[in-house]
């Protein structure tokens, strides 16, 4: 905030772990140019939904109960306002706040203050017109003492807007002295360290002394610290902080937090970025059909005992439908029970009753528990849409969705649904970059248990070949490098329907552990499978 406010530095950067402040850094930059020096101030968040979200559940509120701001920028609601959510003006200045995703946005007026918030989940382009960063700080050309400003969790090495950011500053860091020798040093990972099985032990060991450093010594170190450049700024105040320095988390959490993340590389992607603060570097997205196949499972027809909740992803082809049948237990382990084609032409509607029929089935667990598939999620994106929405709109009761893809780097698996599409029915937009990528993960992952994958003895050749018929590569798109997945043989069909399955299990939101424990203790108290299954699914899939 200081950086902000000096007079001989121009942009400021922020590669931060998650939940240690770099919002309220924005929210409160935002505020003191409102308050003490007007301007026009511009905001960008990844999409316009979210800019709407802060809007509305960041910054009115701090409008609201700030007394230095308060009544300074209208109500929206005020009749004479001119306000909206994502423009609100006020005396010297206005407040812009807009979409990456969205060029109209970007390039609409002058702006003296620049915000991007959350850069890394930024699209390589808005629209057609080129990085939105660069859209942005372009609007604040014309003032002599502009100030820009780029806040987020790293990535991908290689492919973090923030890291690259950070590395071009004086890339500060934040040096606390240890308690025991006094030596200042910067807080790594490395140097947390606890008894074998008991993570909640942890403790930090001073790099220079090897000093026990607790939970308690850290308040005093954080107060006493102080930020060091490792290089001269030039204008770019670049300032690097993780978890290990919030007051919030204790080092035991973290250490917890850890061993749990390791269990799977996507797990632990997660912890690396928003814990650690640091970039994920990346191994080559190809997985070995054959290595797949040979790991085939022979586990019958019935669901096995670690699974507990069904879900379908499907595909729709010009001639056919194809179905993925997927079972998951603790940690995300899935258990692929059957993949069905269904012959015909998609825009009669035999072939939609087969799949209805299909849909509808129960199966059996292996204790004997009579269950259905819990959710299911159904490409509309290709040449029959109008047909899947038909055949969605009356199902979406039993949760039988439309999904559209949006293959974009970051996205999550799932987001909001609307329903504004000709059908008018609930669609959701499905994250196919971040699920291939969780999939090629657990692919690669070779002991039961979270994450990995079981397939049935009855997949052929052809079925692993579909699955692993996509690489990443690297794009440059207007200069930006980008990941991007491509095809390696013509046909994907088995990877996309487990992408949906994996969407559909996302929608469902259900507490995996809860419901396996659930089911096991049902059954061997011997109670009533089909009405009781059926129930707790139901109640899961509604929370």
């Amino acid at each position: 905030m200081d950086a902000f406010s000096n007079p001989s530095i121009e942009t400021v950067v922020v590669m931060t772990a998650a939940q240690v402040g770099k919002t309220e850094i924005l929210n409160n930059v935002t505020g003191f140019f409102i308050d003490q020096d007007a301007a026009p101030i511009l905001i960008v968040e990844p999409t316009l939904e979210i800019a709407k979200a802060w809007s509305k559940d960041r910054f009115a509120p701090m409008l609201r109960d700030t007394p230095c701001l308060k009544g300074k920028v209208k109500d929206v609601r005020a009749r004479d306002s001119g306000n909206t959510v994502l423009h609100k003006t006020f005396l010297g200045g206005h407040i812009t706040v807009a979409g990456a995703n969205s060029a109209a946005s970007l390039r609409a007026r002058p702006i003296r203050i620049v915000l991007c918030d959350d850069v890394d989940a930024f699209p390589p382009s808005a629209g057609t017109e080129g990085d939105p960063v660069e859209l942005a700080f372009k609007r604040a050309t014309t003032f002599w003492n502009r100030k820009k400003g780029m806040f987020s969790t790293p990535t991908v090495k290689g492919f973090s807007r923030i890291e690259t950011a950070y590395e071009a500053s004086d890339m500060r860091k934040f040096y606390v002295p240890c308690p025991h020798c006094g030596e200042f040093q910067v807080l790594q990972w490395s140097q947390v360290k606890w008894p074998k099985g008991e993570p909640k032990r942890a403790v930090y060991h001073c790099e220079h002394c090897e000093g026990i450093i607790t939970d308690a010594d850290k308040i005093r170190m954080v107060r006493e610290g102080e930020w060091r450049a490792s290089k001269e700024s030039s204008g770019v105040a670049g300032f690097w902080l993780n978890e290990l320095y919030s007051p919030w988390v204790s080092f035991g959490d973290m250490a917890a937090r850890f061993l749990e993340a390791k269990k799977s590389k996507e797990t632990l992607r997660v912890f690396i970025n928003t814990a650690l603060a640091e970039t994920w570097e990346q191994e080559g997205e190809t997985v070995s059909d054959e290595g797949l196949m040979a790991r085939r499972e022979d586990f019958g027809p019935e669901i096995p005992a670690g699974a507990a909740i069904l879900t379908a992803g499907v595909d729709v082809q010009d001639n056919r439908l194809e179905c993925e049948v997927v079972a998951w237990g603790k940690g995300e382990e899935s258990w692929s029970m059957e993949y069905s084609i269904f012959y015909g032409n998609p825009a009669e509607r035999k072939i939609w009753n087969e799949l209805d029929e299909y849909l509808s089935e129960p199966w059996t667990h292996e204790s004997g528990a009579q269950l259905r598939i819990a959710c299911a999620c159904i490409d509309s994106g290709g040449h029959h849409t109008k047909q899947v929405y038909d055949f969605v709109k009356p199902r979406q009761i039993r949760r039988v969705y439309a999904v559209k893809g949006i293959n974009q780097a970051g996205r999550p698996i799932i987001a909001r649904p609307s329903n504004r599409n000709e059908g008018r029915v609930t669609l959701f937009p499905v994250g196919a970059d971040t699920a291939k990528e969780s999939i090629y993960s657990r692919l690669r992952i070779e002991e039961h248990g979270a994450g990995f994958m079981h397939f049935t003895i009855n997949h052929d050749e052809e079925y692993f070949k579909q699955l692993t018929a996509e690489k990443v590569i690297t794009k440059y798109v207007r200069g930006f490098p980008t990941r991007q997945w491509v095809k390696t043989r013509p046909r994907n069909d088995a990877l996309d329907c487990r992408v949906y399955a994996m969407a559909a299990l996302a929608i469902l939101n259900v507490n995996l552990d809860r419901a396996v424990d659930r089911l096991t203790k049902e059954h061997t108290e011997e109670t009533a499978p089909v009405q009781r299954a059926s129930g707790w699914i139901s109640d899961w899939g509604q929370r």
